[in-house]
């Protein structure tokens, strides 16, 4: 690798902020963050950003993302680039979580206690990192890679810079973010406060991965009051089965562009619940399309199902509610690549084959992007995320930090 990062500051960090629980909680999306331990590990970060003396080191009160700078350390006019990455665990287990270092993995099933196996057979991406430093969980938890590798890497590219000022670089900013997990954070995201030209997040996907292209989405909300009478009375006092009705909104959407029967760039829906009983049902999709027309008919296809149905009842006893949750980002990045460029460069300076995906899903730069502020995905090099399989290594890590260097030193 090009830069030699310093692997057990890099491994320590990782540790340290893994085993705080940072899981948010989506029935608690309207208090920022949604969960208070998110505030635990901002502190750690924060007193970091200070002993590296950082400048404009902050937490900003209305959206707690915690943000610094580092200045440019040339003459030349350079843009700003921002890094961004998410302080929130996924839905899964968090509480004492305890990392396992395994120092130049071989290759052999990982076994733990409560007898899960972590093996090359069922998960061959495991193949690439023989003889690396393979950090997992005990079998118990998540490992938080998702977004904590982020973290540890940007923090071991910044000390890295500071150590090296002959790699000129221009302003450089950072910021670590609440909520990324239940789609609420980015959504306060506070582009004038940041202050950056273009910035990428660093939230998942292989080394080499670069995702600008991210699912339209939205989620569809379906409420039906039914009427509940005697099953002996139910002809007569006219009894409406909100569970039917349920069950035929669910019929009518067409089988095989539901998420289970969908890859690549294929949209899809996917029923998230149905809690339903006879007076009472109410359905939950999430919508998604890589087209913003396809995207469009989707939402159609849900209302004119709801409004047929409507039609056919003694009322309208169904009620609709869709919101847009963020849009394909690739409709604007694609107006202006340089972002997209100027990594591809960056990767391949540094040996790595870049590999651009379509992400079937979507991140904080979603919904940065579309505030402004150009913000494509990469890697943070970690596998098998949001479950008792998670694991990462410290050349992952090292080769995203390596990537934020080039991409800081290359920039004009």
């Amino acid at each position: 690798m090009k830069y030699k990062i310093d692997n057990n500051n890099l491994l320590n960090n990782f540790l340290i902020y893994a085993k705080i629980n940072t899981r948010s909680n989506p029935n608690n999306s309207k208090q920022i963050p949604s969960t208070n331990c998110q505030l635990d590990l901002i502190k750690i970060l924060k007193q970091q950003l200070e002993e590296l003396n950082l400048q404009e080191v902050k937490v900003n009160p209305k959206n707690s993302y915690l943000t610094a700078l580092l200045p440019s350390n040339t003459d030349e006019a350079r843009p700003t680039i921002g890094f961004i990455a998410h302080l929130d665990t996924a839905d899964f287990e968090s509480e004492n979580v305890n990392p396992q270092v395994h120092y130049n993995y071989d290759g052999k099933p990982i076994k733990f206690d409560n007898g899960l196996e972590l093996t090359t057979t069922e998960f061959p991406n495991l193949k690439k990192f023989i003889g690396q430093t393979l950090i997992t969980t005990d079998g118990k938890t998540l490992l938080g890679v998702d977004d904590k590798a982020g973290i540890a890497s940007i923090i071991s590219a910044i000390t890295y810079l500071l150590n090296h000022p002959e790699i000129s670089h221009g302003p450089i900013k950072i910021g670590f973010g609440p909520d990324e997990e239940i789609g609420q954070g980015a959504k306060h995201f506070d582009i004038s406060d940041f202050q950056a030209d273009f910035a990428y997040t660093l939230d998942n996907g292989d080394i080499g991965d670069i995702e600008y292209e991210t699912f339209n989405a939205a989620q569809a909300v379906i409420t039906i009051q039914g009427k509940s009478v005697h099953p002996g009375q139910a002809k007569e006092g006219g009894l409406v089965n909100a569970i039917t009705i349920g069950e035929k909104i669910d019929s009518i959407i067409p089988q095989f562009e539901r998420a289970e029967f969908t890859d690549n760039r294929e949209g899809y829906y996917l029923m998230l619940n149905f809690d339903a009983k006879i007076e009472s049902a109410e359905l939950t999709y999430i919508i998604r399309d890589f087209d913003h027309n396809n995207f469009e008919k989707r939402k159609q296809l849900i209302r004119n199902i709801v409004n047929l149905l409507n039609q056919q009842l003694d009322r309208p006893r169904i009620n609709l509610q869709i919101e847009d949750e963020y849009y394909n980002m690739a409709d604007i990045i694609k107006k202006n690549p340089y972002t997209i460029d100027l990594a591809k460069q960056a990767l391949i300076n540094l040996g790595i084959t870049p590999t651009i995906k379509a992400f079937r899903g979507g991140t904080d730069g979603s919904l940065i992007t579309y505030q402004g502020m150009p913000t494509p995905n990469l890697f943070n090099g970690g596998d098998n995320f949001h479950g008792p399989y998670e694991f990462v290594t410290v050349e992952a890590m090292q080769a995203v930090a390596a990537t934020i260097i080039e991409i800081s030193h290359i920039s004009k």
